[in-house]
């Protein structure tokens, strides 16, 4: 009798997939880099009190979407909006990015893609050395990353936008392809996705002189799965640094299509998917924090009687 009620336990402790599960992102994708990623289309400076203001206009390709979420602050799915960094990037006047216009673009030319999850991590300002495994913002996009996936979903691909920092300094240019390399490589293995698509975007402006040896590093990579957008041309705003929101919508949709060429590409080798780790791994240690206690009671009911 006894053992009848242990496999009755179990059964019930061991859930395939929650009721909940369903309003939950399938499909997620990192945003990091900095202030072109979090986004400045629409920020001004306001001469009367000498301070960043966003226009707070939100173009058509940037309206919400109930298909497409965010993974805020607080580490809660909600539905996404502009700007989409507004509580990340929280030391900045945060407009319109990238994030939203890619999303809509890859739900417009895939209807049935599912629902999508936007993880935002970018900051502005930012070096790539401030990116290294073992930084605060390295921590804080592993963990943000590792916390979405606990949502059931699987991470698609990684958009990133930095570099405009590293142009100031020589050194930081001509090191810039090592560096960059080395976090994309760590940050594949702390996520257990060895082929995790990254999308860099290759830098249209920079704080420094050193641009082009930036760009040719980002232009160039030696590893598999890495592909590059070119930002160069797209207008920019009157600060000469970050895209105008038109451009953040045009640099969307040309992410949107690098990812979706991708898709019949190198996301999966031979019969291994770069998904599957992360996601199959997130949801053992649900299941198993589920069933712990129960199985903690059957073993003392079994034991004492």
């Amino acid at each position: 009798m006894l053992w009848w009620l242990f496999l009755i336990i179990i059964f019930q402790a061991w859930p395939v997939k929650p009721q909940y599960q369903q309003q939950l992102p399938q499909n997620i994708f990192i945003l990091a880099g900095q202030s072109n990623m979090a986004g400045r289309g629409g920020v001004t400076n306001d001469t009367k009190t000498n301070t960043q203001i966003w226009d707070a206009v939100v173009p058509p390709q940037c309206q919400p979407n109930p298909s497409i979420l965010r993974l805020n602050a607080e580490l809660t799915w909600v539905q996404a909006h502009e700007p989409l960094h507004v509580d990340i990037d929280v030391n900045k006047t945060n407009g319109v990015g990238p994030g939203l216009p890619f999303a809509n673009a890859i739900l417009t030319k895939v209807p049935n893609f599912g629902l999508i999850g936007l993880v935002p991590c970018a900051i502005g300002g930012t070096n790539i050395s401030e990116w290294r495994k073992g930084s605060s913002l390295y921590e804080q996009m592993i963990r943000r990353s590792q916390l979405a996936l606990r949502s059931g979903g699987v991470i698609r691909a990684v958009l990133w936008y930095q570099g405009e920092s590293d142009t100031a300094s020589l050194d930081d240019a001509k090191s810039y392809k090592q560096r960059s390399e080395k976090l994309f490589t760590d940050l594949r293995s702390d996520l257990q996705a060895p082929l995790l698509p990254i999308i860099r975007v290759a830098i249209a402006s920079g704080q420094g002189p050193f641009i082009e040896i930036v760009r040719k590093a980002q232009l160039s990579s030696d590893l598999p799965n890495v592909r590059c957008v070119d930002a160069k041309g797209l207008p920019l705003e009157p600060d000469g640094l970050h895209l105008t929101a038109p451009s953040q919508v045009r640099l969307g949709e040309m992410l949107a299509d690098a990812f979706l060429r991708s898709r019949s590409g190198s996301i999966k080798s031979g019969s291994y998917s770069y998904s599957d780790a992360p996601r199959n791994f997130s949801n053992f240690i649900s299941y198993f924090l589920t069933a712990a206690p129960l199985l903690t009671s059957v073993w003392m009911i079994l034991t004492f009687g």
